[in-house]
C-alpha cells in the first residue's frame, strides 16, 4: 500500500474517532457510538482489503463483539480471514502484509486465518470459537464462501450441547467473581449480572433458533414485553458505563474500581449530596444504580435460563400437590394458578416457608418466579401489618434449615426489601471504609450465613468453639435477627448501632416477641461493635477493663450471643480482616469475662498465679531444673505476667533463664503459636532507641507488625516481643528464623545510626479511601504515664516512623498495643519522659507524629 494511502487511512480513523466520541459526550447514546465506531473501522478495513488484492475466493469476516456490530472505544477488532483453501506462498505474503498494515493503522486486532473446514473443526473443539462464529458478519470479499460457512456452521450446531457448555462457562466465570454481583469493584462486563450474562442468553437462543434479540425473545414467549424492555434498559446502562470506562482510562478497562467510580459518576451527571456524616458521594449513587441493575439482570436471567432449558429439554412430570396454592413440579415449586400471588398475597412469604420445610425443592419454576417478581409490589404497609404475614416471616427465621437460602432468594426477588423497608434502603449500598468488601445488604446476609454455619456439623471444624457455644444456645434464631438488623441503619448518618436499635425493637414488638427476646435482639444491635473494640483496643490484663465489659453484657447469655455475632460480623466484612490473632483476642475476652460473670475474681494476683502455674507446668515438660525460673522471674513484674500467655512466658523463660544477665543481645524466633507469622523475642540491656532500631529492621525486611509487647525488667533489660508476618514465611520459615536471629542480633550488637524512615506506599484501597490521621496524647487514669493513640492508613514502615519520632523526643516506651484492622492501623502506646512535662513539647510531639504518619 502506498504511504500516502496508509497515512490517509490513519487520519480517517483518528478523525472519525474524535467525531464519534464528541457525539457521545453530547448525546450520551452508547449504541450510536458503538455502531459508528464499527462503521468507521468497516470502511477502513474494506479499503485495506481491496488494496491487498487477495484472491477472489477469500472473505474478511467480523466475529465476536465486532461481528455483532459493536465496537467499544478500546476493544479489539476480532477478524476472521476466510479462505477457500490453504494459502499458497503468494497469498500468505499478501495476508502478512495486510495484517501488518492493520496494526500499523493503530487497530488492535485479534485475527485468525482459516478455511471453512478449519473453522468447523476449531468450533467443534473450542466453545469460545463456536461462540465467536455465532456472531460472524461479512465485511467484504466472497459472500458465497461466507454463506457456505454459515450453512455448515448452523448444520453442525447442537443447541443442547451449546446450552450446557455456556451454562458451565457462566458458572465458572461467576465463581471467579465470588458468585456475587455486589462486589465493591465489579467488572461491568464479566461479573454476575453484567453484560456477559446478557450476551450468554442471546447466544443460547440464537444457537437454538429461538430468537436473535430481546424483542424477538418477547414475541417467542420466553419473556414478557415488560421484561424485554427492562433487559434492554439495563444492557444500555452497562454499555454506557463500559464506554465511559474506556474513555476515562484511555485503554480497554471494564472494572469499576474505586479509583474511577467518582469520575464515571460525575460524567453521568451524578453529584454528592449532604455533608459530614450525612454526605452521600456521587460514586455511591452510581454504584447503587449499578447493583440494582445487576440484580434485575440476575433475576431475569434466572427466569430466562429456566425457560430456555424447558424448551430445549422438555420434561414430562406430573405436578405433585403441596397445598391448594403450590405444587411440586420436577423438584421445583410451582404456583397452582397464574394469579396465586395476586389473589393470596401472603403466598409470597408462604412459598419461602415451604422451601425451608421441604429441602427436596431445589428452586422455583420460571412461571412462579415471574409471578412473584411482578406481584412483589403488593407487599405494602397493609401486607406488613397482617398478623398472618408476620407469623410467616418469623417461621422463615425460625426454620431449622434453609434460612440463608430463603433470605437470599427473598433479597434477589426484592421480597425482603419490600417486607423490611429499611433493609431495602441498604440494598446495593456501598460501604466506604477500609474493612468491608461487600455492599451493606450482602454483608448482612453474609453475617447471617456465618451464624448459620456455627449450627452445622459439617462446618464445625472451621470455628469449633463457636460451634460448641451455638449448640448449647437456646433460640439461635434470635441471633439471626440480631445479625439481620445489626447494620440496617448504615448510611443514615449518626451512630448506626443506635439508630438500628429502633428498627429492631419495632420489628420485635410488631411481631409479638417477648420482652426478654426483644431485649436480647436490641442489645446485639446496639453493642455489635463493643466486643471487638474492647478485645482489639484495650488492655485485657486490666481488671477494670474486664469489669466494665462484664457490666455491659450482664450475663452469660448476652456474652455468648455477642461473641458469636462479633465473630460472624468480622468474618463477614472481608477475608483479609479476620485472622487467628483476632480470634484469640476475642476468645480470651470471652473466657475471662465468663469467669468474672461466674463470680471468679479477676484480680492481678489471681491471674498472676494462674499464668505462672501454667507456665511452670510447660517448663517441666522441657526438662528444666525445678528452680531454673526463679532468678529470672524475680526480675519480672506483675505487668509482664498479665500481658503474656503462659506459653509465651514458658518459651521466653526457657530461652533466657541462664542468660538473663547476658552482655550480648538475645534474639529468639519461632512460628507464631496462633495463626500465621513469626513471634520474635528480643532481650537486651535497655537503650533509648531500641524500639526504633528493631522496627527499622522489620521495615527493611518489609515485615508487617501485627502485635508488639514492650517490657522492661527490674534490672534494666528490655524484653520485647513482636508478632510479624510476611508472604514468604510459609515457604521457608526455618531459614527465615535463622536469618532473623542472626541479623537482628548483629544489628543490636553493633548499632549504626538510625536510617531515615521511608514513606511506604499506600495500598490502592487506602489511596481511594484515606482516613484522617489522628494522634491523641493524654495522661492515663492513674496519672503515672501518658497514653499515646495513633490511627492512620496502614503502610510499610509506619511503626518505624512513629518509633523514630519517639526516639527523637527521648520518650520511654513501656507498652505498645499494635493493631492492624484491614487497611487501618490503630496503635496505643504507654509512654513517659521528661519532654512530656512541658505542654509546648507535647504539642510539638503530636505535630511531628502527624507529619510522620502522613504519606
Amino acid at each position: 500500500m502506498k504511504k500516502e494511502l496508509r497515512e490517509q487511512l490513519k487520519r480517517q480513523l483518528k478523525a472519525d474517532r474524535q467525531v464519534v466520541i464528541a457525539g457521545f459526550q453530547a448525546d450520551c447514546m452508547p449504541e450510536k457510538l458503538l455502531r459508528s465506531l464499527r462503521q468507521s473501522v468497516d470502511a477502513v478495513l474494506t479499503t485495506a482489503w481491496h488494496e491487498a488484492r487477495l484472491p477472489a475466493n477469500t472473505a474478511l469476516v467480523g466475529v465476536g463483539g465486532y461481528g455483532r456490530g459493536e465496537l467499544f472505544p478500546y476493544s479489539d477488532v476480532d477478524l476472521l480471514i476466510l479462505l477457500e483453501k490453504a494459502p499458497d506462498a503468494d497469498t500468505t505474503g499478501k495476508l502478512e502484509e495486510l495484517v501488518q498494515l492493520l496494526w500499523d493503522l493503530g487497530l488492535e486486532i485479534g485475527h485468525s486465518i482459516r478455511t471453512v473446514d478449519e473453522c468447523l473443526s476449531e468450533s467443534a473443539a473450542d466453545i469460545t470459537v463456536q461462540t465467536s462464529l455465532l456472531e460472524a458478519r461479512i465485511i467484504c470479499g466472497d459472500e458465497a464462501l461466507f454463506e457456505q460457512l454459515q450453512q455448515r456452521y448452523q448444520a453442525a450446531m447442537d443447541p443442547r450441547a451449546f446450552y450446557h457448555a455456556k451454562v458451565l462457562e457462566m458458572r465458572q466465570r461467576h465463581a471467579k467473581y465470588e458468585d456475587t454481583a455486589f462486589s465493591l469493584e465489579p467488572n461491568c462486563k464479566e461479573s454476575p449480572g453484567g453484560l456477559r450474562d446478557l450476551q450468554v442468553i442471546l447466544w443460547m437462543v440464537k444457537a437454538a433458533g429461538l430468537a436473535n434479540s430481546w424483542r424477538t425473545l418477547a414475541t417467542s414467549g420466553l419473556i414478557t414485553q415488560t421484561e424485554a424492555k427492562q433487559l434492554m434498559e439495563k444492557e444500555r446502562a452497562f454499555k454506557d458505563i463500559r464506554v465511559r470506562l474506556h474513555l476515562h482510562a484511555k485503554r480497554r478497562e471494564d472494572r469499576l474500581v474505586f479509583d474511577v467510580q467518582t469520575a464515571i459518576a460525575e460524567s453521568l451527571g451524578l453529584t454528592a449530596t449532604g455533608s459530614g456524616v450525612h454526605m452521600r458521594r456521587a460514586s455511591e449513587y452510581l454504584m447503587q444504580r449499578y447493583y440494582w441493575a445487576a440484580k434485575t439482570v440476575t433475576q431475569l436471567n434466572t427466569i430466562l435460563l429456566q425457560n430456555i432449558e424447558e424448551r430445549l429439554f422438555p420434561k414430562s412430570g406430573e405436578a405433585v400437590r403441596i397445598n391448594e396454592r403450590f405444587n411440586d413440579v420436577n423438584g421445583l415449586i410451582d404456583i397452582s394458578e397464574d394469579d396465586t400471588f395476586a389473589t393470596t398475597p401472603s403466598a409470597m412469604l408462604e412459598i419461602f416457608v415451604l422451601m425451608t420445610e421441604r429441602p427436596s425443592l431445589q428452586g422455583m419454576t420460571s412461571r412462579t418466579m415471574r409471578a412473584l417478581w411482578h406481584e412483589r409490589f403488593q407487599i405494602d404497609a397493609a401486607f406488613r401489618a397482617d398478623p398472618v404475614n408476620r407469623a410467616l416471616f418469623l417461621r422463615i427465621m425460625q426454620a431449622p434449615v434453609g434460612i440463608i437460602h430463603a433470605l437470599r432468594r427473598m433479597n434477589d426477588m426484592s421480597v425482603l426489601g419490600r417486607y423490611l423497608p429499611n433493609f431495602r434502603k441498604i440494598v446495593g449500598q456501598m460501604q466506604h471504609d477500609l474493612f468491608h468488601v461487600y455492599t451493606v445488604d450482602q454483608h448482612i446476609l453474609m453475617v447471617v450465613r456465618n451464624m448459620r454455619r456455627f449450627t452445622m456439623a459439617e462446618h464445625a471444624h472451621e470455628y469449633p468453639f463457636c460451634s460448641q457455644l451455638m449448640a448449647n444456645f437456646p433460640q439461635p434464631w434470635l441471633l439471626y435477627l440480631g445479625a439481620l438488623f445489626h447494620d440496617i441503619a448504615k448510611g443514615r448518618g449518626g451512630d448506626h448501632s443506635k439508630l438500628g436499635t429502633v428498627d429492631a425493637e419495632q420489628f420485635c414488638v410488631e411481631h409479638g416477641m417477648s420482652a426478654e427476646d426483644t431485649e436480647l435482639v436490641v442489645f446485639l444491635v446496639e453493642n455489635h461493635l463493643t466486643m471487638s473494640q474492647v478485645a482489639q483496643k484495650q488492655d485485657l490484663s486490666d481488671p477494670d477493663v474486664i469489669a466494665a465489659f462484664a457490666k455491659v453484657v450482664k450475663d452469660e447469655r448476652h456474652l455468648t450471643a455477642l461473641y458469636l455475632l462479633t465473630v460472624a460480623d468480622i468474618r463477614g466484612t472481608s477475608p483479609k480482616v479476620w485472622n487467628a490473632w483476632k480470634a484469640k483476642l476475642l476468645e480470651d475476652l470471652y473466657r475471662i469475662t465468663l469467669r468474672v460473670l461466674g463470680g471468679e475474681p479477676h484480680s492481678a494476683d489471681h491471674e498472676l498465679k494462674n499464668r505462672q502455674q501454667e507456665a511452670l507446668a510447660t517448663l517441666r515438660l522441657y526438662g528444666l531444673p525445678p528452680d531454673a525460673h526463679v532468678a529470672f522471674w524475680k526480675q519480672l513484674d506483675v505487668a509482664y505476667f498479665l500481658r503474656h500467655d503462659a506459653s509465651d512466658i514458658a518459651w521466653q523463660t526457657r530461652a533466657l533463664y541462664d542468660r538473663f544477665t547476658s552482655d550480648k543481645p538475645v534474639v529468639k524466633c519461632r512460628l507464631a503459636p496462633i495463626g500465621e507469622g513469626l513471634q520474635i523475642a528480643v532481650y537486651i540491656q535497655d537503650q533509648p532507641d531500641l524500639f526504633a532500631r528493631i522496627c527499622s529492621y522489620f521495615d527493611r525486611k518489609n515485615f508487617s507488625i501485627l502485635d508488639a509487647k514492650i517490657h522492661t525488667t527490674r534490672h534494666g533489660y528490655a524484653l520485647d516481643t513482636f508478632l510479624v508476618t510476611e508472604q514468604s514465611f510459609a515457604k521457608s520459615y526455618r531459614d527465615i528464623i535463622s536469618l532473623i536471629e542472626h541479623e537482628l542480633c548483629a544489628l543490636l550488637t553493633n548499632p549504626e545510626p538510625l536510617p531515615a524512615p521511608g514513606k511506604g506506599r499506600l495500598s490502592r484501597l487506602s489511596r481511594t479511601f484515606p482516613i484522617q490521621p489522628t494522634v491523641d496524647l493524654r495522661p492515663d487514669e492513674r496519672g503515672q504515664y501518658y497514653l499515646l493513640s495513633v490511627a492512620a492508613n496502614d503502610r510499610t514502615g509506619l511503626l518505624y516512623s512513629i518509633a523514630n519520632v519517639l526516639t527523637k523526643y527521648k520518650i520511654n516506651l513501656h507498652t505498645a498495643k499494635v493493631m492492624t484492622l484491614g487497611e487501618r492501623v490503630e496503635d496505643v502506646f504507654l509512654i513517659d519522659g521528661a519532654t512530656l512535662s512541658n505542654a509546648r513539647s507535647q504539642i510539638q510531639l503530636e505535630t511531628d507524629l502527624l507529619d510522620a504518619i502522613k504519606v
